[in-house]
């Protein structure tokens, strides 16, 4: 589907009002259609988008000829659905995290977007656009650290609230993996450029025993890339700590690591020489960010900050390591 003009739907309007801005950053770009299954929500919304069409109905949107591109933001368990519905459609497609929940979800989106070549889909895996990542990125590029054998990525929720109170407690299954932790994975995978093959996994509820929450609160991960760099990730919902990207990257000839102030670049094992402070924003972006250039890549061609690749490797290994908690056992990462 070839367009000049992108004609968006906005399914969810929690984070998806922070999407409307997004795409209408571009003058090309018009929201005509918003849509939530809270109809206070969605009335509360409309007041300040008052040229948007308004829906409690994600179907409509999804069937609507006159949308090209569909933003989804609703709950997590709905993303697959209406990912496929999308696909079916033809419409292009920006889906909050994560894509899907579950192996056969995985297997049917990835069979329908090799069906439907030209549509394309984009995720928000945000960390990439803060500023204190994306300089890493570019020291690690640079060779600046050396060779990365092994990296940490901690996604420190510190809201436990969230899963025993919010909507995702009352779901029929959650992950914190693939609601949080995927964005660290997607943050390894950007960093060294690399798709790991094997992971190991432990989670535990201990810290919501005594609420209704029953799954995991907390995954910890191994993975092992092909040229034998090791990396660690987690989701810790529970913990007592301000919410926070815990990242350590070790290399060669120097380590990176993230601070509330001020992230640290070591490049001395001498305890007497002080480590280099990189002040970079952090966060220093909104969830809105990603969107341009998904716009931008649908009208002008190229590719988006986050490709449709990138949407499916994260989830892959998201995929892996909740195989790997649930059964105890070590798991092949399946790419498609």
């Amino acid at each position: 589907m070839s367009v000049t003009e992108l004609r968006v739907g906005i399914i969810g309007l929690g984070v998806g009002e922070a999407h409307i801005a997004g795409f209408e950053a571009d003058p090309r770009c018009r929201v005509t259609a918003i849509c939530d299954i809270d109809a206070s929500k969605l009335a509360e919304v409309s007041a300040r988008h008052a040229d948007a069409r308004t829906t409690c109905s994600p179907e409509e949107l999804l069937d609507d000829p006159d949308i090209d591109a569909i933003s989804i933001a609703s709950y997590d368990d709905a993303h697959a659905a209406q990912v496929l519905s999308a696909i079916a459609a033809g419409k292009h497609i920006f889906v909050e995290k994560p894509l899907c929940f579950h192996d056969d979800e995985f297997a049917a989106i990835s069979e329908a977007l090799t069906k439907n070549p030209d549509v394309q889909i984009s995720s928000n895996l945000i960390l990439r656009k803060y500023p204190r990542f994306s300089r890493l990125k570019t020291l690690v590029d640079k060779n600046e650290l050396g060779d990365i054998y092994y990296l940490e990525a901690d996604y420190n929720y510190g809201r436990m609230e969230k899963i025993h109170q919010g909507w995702r407690g009352t779901l029929p299954f959650y992950s914190v993996t693939h609601g949080g932790g995927i964005h660290m994975i997607d943050l390894l995978l950007w960093l060294t450029g690399q798709r790991p093959v094997e992971a190991v996994a432990m989670g535990t509820r201990k810290a919501s025993r005594d609420t209704d929450f029953s799954f995991n609160d907390t995954v910890t991960a191994l993975l092992r890339f092909s040229d034998d760099t090791v990396a660690k990730v987690s989701a810790n919902f529970p913990c007592v700590y301000p919410h926070f990207h815990d990242v350590v990257v070790f290399g060669t000839d120097g380590t990176w690591r993230n601070a509330p102030d001020a992230a640290r670049l070591y490049r001395s094992r001498d305890p007497e020489t002080q480590p280099e402070l990189l002040d970079d924003p952090y966060p220093g972006s909104f969830k809105g960010d990603l969107i341009p250039s998904f716009v931008s890549s649908l009208l002008d061609g190229g590719h988006a900050d986050v490709s449709r690749a990138d949407v499916l490797d994260a989830m892959a290994v998201s995929l892996a390591i909740e195989r790997a908690a649930a059964t105890g056992k070590s798991q092949a990462i399946h790419y498609h």
